[in-house]
């Protein structure tokens, strides 16, 4: 496993139940702030494999940005579970970003 994808898992798992953070933000917390795509890739491949929060990483317009229905709304759910208020797929950064 590269530096980078160790890194964004390792900013993945700090993120705090209740709070979110964007593709972006792990992105430039792993320390390649023009990554945020490879963000959502690791995020596909190794959510399962490592136990991660996915559903807590969000797009930068704090939308739940997963294509597929059923998993968005799994992400959806499970972000509510934690106390996350999701109105029409969108989360209130300016309330629920994590800041590391």
């Amino acid at each position: 496993m590269n530096p980078f994808t160790e890194r964004v898992l390792k900013t993945i798992r700090s993120i705090p139940s209740g709070s979110v953070m964007t593709y972006g933000q792990v992105a430039r917390e792993a320390g390649n702030p023009r990554a945020a795509r490879q963000v959502a890739r690791i995020l596909h491949s190794m959510s399962q494999k490592h136990s991660l929060p996915w559903h807590r990483v969000i797009n930068a317009k704090g939308e739940i940005a997963v294509k597929d229905d059923e998993t968005a709304l799994e992400q959806q759910l499970d972000l509510e579970d934690e106390g996350v208020v999701v109105i029409n797929k969108k989360v209130n950064l300016q309330e629920f970003q994590w800041r590391i």
